[in-house]
């Protein structure tokens, strides 16, 4: 499926699955090196768009590690509103833990460091961004992102759990609006 249409929008193919999956691996195999020694870490994936990209780097972690979500939100069709929302908060208490936030895209960072502000009152032991994709252009934060799978343009993209106004998640590749 080289071009799909969700809602008014048209996108193209940009990033094929083999290439998402190889570097979900690369990632996986940093953190497995980092994370070898550490008690049990926590990943925590924000919903909805990381989905797919946790479920894929959890199936490449050899130590023992938990799993949990939070829900946030920043964006309004395609554009981002520059206010996070948590949704769905943590179901279980942080303190103390290593914690690796799973996240689909980082372009703004936003997101992430209201995230970190959440995290560092919860008193984790420490905290680590994994992102599947990552906006450098789009930065503009001082908050270090400690895993990136991949770095791309400053451009509209669905896909691979990612999405424009809720449609778009569940295709394997990733697209990029066409216009």
């Amino acid at each position: 499926m080289e071009k799909i249409t969700l809602h008014d929008k048209s996108f193209r193919i940009c990033i094929p699955n083999e290439q998402i999956e190889e570097s979900i691996r690369k990632v996986a195999e940093q953190i497995n090196t980092d994370y070898k020694d550490v008690e049990c870490p926590l990943f925590l994936a924000v919903l909805n768009g990381s989905f797919m990209f946790a479920a894929s780097l959890l199936k490449h972690i050899n130590f023992e590690c938990e799993i949990s979500f939070v829900r946030l939100s920043s964006y309004c069709g395609t554009s981002s509103t520059g206010e996070v929302k948590q949704i769905l908060g943590f179901n279980k208490s942080l303190e103390g833990r290593s914690v690796i936030v799973v996240e689909d895209i980082v372009d703004s960072g936003e997101t992430m460091v209201e995230m970190n502000k959440t995290l560092l009152s919860a008193n984790v032991k420490d905290a680590k961004i994994c992102t599947l994709l990552f906006k450098p252009d789009a930065y503009k934060k001082n908050l270090r992102i400690d895993y990136v799978a991949m770095s791309i343009p400053n451009d509209f993209i669905v896909g691979f759990g990612l999405d424009y106004d809720e449609l778009g998640r569940q295709y394997k590749d990733i697209y990029v609006l066409d216009e």
